[in-house]
């Protein structure tokens, strides 16, 4: 995203951008998966806290993903989900030759916040850790692996429409006549929203970076249904990328969208 009046380098460079595409998703992953594992259950021999439940976890992401996009938004465009940036790439707003290393970096950044919420839960009283990672550790799943038994159709179908909306919020709310500097807000909303759908049937995916993170801790039935949410999410990122040309094309000319770093 861009915003213009948030103080920014002039020339960010390009490891800057990754740096900050890596720091961005580690923030979503942090604060998803932390919530799911610490908050969503009482802990043994606690106090029983109230459980976040469905809603609790839907809103941990899309805080994560506002404060993301205002920290390190500026520098990167704050996509920090390797979906987003091949929607972004197909709607013709960041190079296709910058695709690949702001995928890497998410998948790095998520692969860390993932294990910052192993370290913590190692430290829990009880068998916390060991009960998260024997559950799949808040991963993806359809069929036996889904939290209400979906079925794969059902887990295609929530991660194609719900990315495909995803990435048609973005655009919109960061064309050229939006105001992108409140952007990170309907963007954030729009995941919670989507959470809220999508965690009964196959526990939110919508980001192949968050999917893989979880499923490398999950081991077993996630990494083996990873393919679901890796693929899905990106032909969802796709479809809105270049439907996007028709829907802000006019006679003989295409209206500005600003979402991607300028130097990007």
């Amino acid at each position: 995203m861009t915003y213009p009046s948030a103080p920014r380098p002039d020339q960010p460079t390009q490891l800057g951008r990754l740096l900050a595409e890596g720091a961005g998703t580690f923030v979503l992953v942090f604060g998803l998966v932390g919530t799911a594992i610490f908050t969503s259950s009482p802990l043994e021999g606690s106090g029983a806290p109230v459980p976040v439940g469905i809603l609790g976890i839907a809103f941990a992401l899309g805080i994560s993903v506002v404060i993301g996009a205002y920290a390190f938004g500026p520098i990167s465009g704050g996509h920090f989900n390797p979906a987003v940036s091949i929607g972004l790439a197909a709607a013709g707003k960041l190079s296709w030759r910058d695709v690949p290393g702001y995928v890497v970096a998410q998948v790095v950044g998520g692969f860390l916040g993932a294990t910052a919420v192993v370290a913590v839960a190692s430290g829990a009283p009880g068998d916390l850790l060991t009960h998260a990672l024997s559950s799949g550790f808040a991963s993806n799943g359809f069929g036996d692996h889904s939290p209400n038994g979906f079925s794969l159709l059902s887990a295609i179908v929530v991660e194609v429409i719900g990315t495909a909306v995803f990435v048609y919020v973005i655009l919109g709310v960061t064309n050229a006549g939006a105001h992108p500097e409140v952007a990170p807000i309907p963007i954030g909303l729009t995941l919670t929203l989507l959470l809220l759908v999508s965690i009964p049937v196959d526990n939110a995916g919508f980001n192949p970076a968050r999917s893989l993170a979880t499923a490398i801790y999950g081991g077993g039935p996630a990494l083996t249904q990873l393919w679901v949410f890796i693929v899905a999410p990106c032909v969802g990122a796709l479809v809105a990328g270049l439907s996007n040309r028709l829907l802000f094309e006019t006679a003989g000319r295409s209206r500005p969208i600003v979402f991607t770093n300028q130097n990007a």
